[in-house]
């Protein structure tokens, strides 16, 4: 699986080059987000059509864990070779970018 740094991510994000997924859940997402799809963790399965193929997709949680779990799944299970891992997750973000 292959992680991405928060600055990595921010600099794509800018470039409009990369989709964002969120995979925690409803209240943690309105919480504090950087934006993407929320698909909790429990319904990414069910929403496996809505990630797409063709495009480097980056999934996030809160410390990276729940995120790697569904990359690792849904590689071994359906072939995707274009799944992101935010590395820290939410945590570390917040350490890079503490006022965004």
């Amino acid at each position: 699986m292959e992680s991405i740094s928060p600055e990595h991510l921010q600099a794509l994000l800018q470039k409009q080059q990369v989709v964002l997924i969120d995979v925690r859940e409803p209240w943690e997402h309105t919480a504090f987000n950087i934006g993407g799809q929320l698909i909790p963790m429990d319904d990414i399965m069910q929403q496996v059509p809505a990630i797409p193929k063709d495009k480097r997709v980056v999934f996030y949680c809160e410390k990276g864990i729940r995120s790697g779990i569904i990359i690792q799944r849904l590689e071994q299970r359906f072939g995707f070779q274009n799944l992101l891992n935010l590395a820290g997750g939410m945590n570390a973000w917040r350490k890079v970018f503490p006022s965004k």
